[in-house]
């Protein structure tokens, strides 16, 4: 997929004469996606869920260091933002499942090309702190 982000300008020599701002609408959309993806957590809360649902405590185990109410906030902004769905089923004790939806299903190829780029540069990064 190729599109222009209007950052094409910023590789060449500008003398201030040129608008080197990127698109608006484009910036717009970009910055709509990264606060539905920004936080400490919330990548790696989608990450746990890309093999199905999870329930509340398997969730909160899967994730390291995140406490109760961490975990609880950054599911909802995930839910209201409508990349995670919540089932509560009428038992008890109360059982939650957290899952994708498939807005965030969509989400899989970019993970994909995170993971690649992270093993080809993030290896480079670890080596090159071992040499300094």
């Amino acid at each position: 997929m190729e599109f222009e982000t209007g950052m094409e300008n910023l590789t060449s020599a500008c003398d201030g004469a040129c608008d080197c701002s990127p698109d608006p609408a484009l910036l717009a959309d970009f910055k709509r996606a990264i606060h539905a993806l920004g936080g400490k957590w919330k990548l790696e809360i989608l990450f746990a869920l890309m093999d199905g649902a999870v329930r509340f405590g398997a969730l909160r185990r899967s994730i390291g260091g995140i406490t109760q109410h961490m975990l609880t906030t950054q599911l909802r902004e995930l839910e209201q933002d409508g990349l995670v769905s919540r089932t509560a089923f009428a038992e008890k004790p109360l059982r939650v499942e957290y899952e994708l939806t498939d807005a965030a299903y969509g989400l899989l190829p970019a993970f994909k090309e995170i993971l690649s780029w992270s093993r080809l540069y993030g290896d480079a990064r670890l080596a090159a702190s071992h040499e300094a």
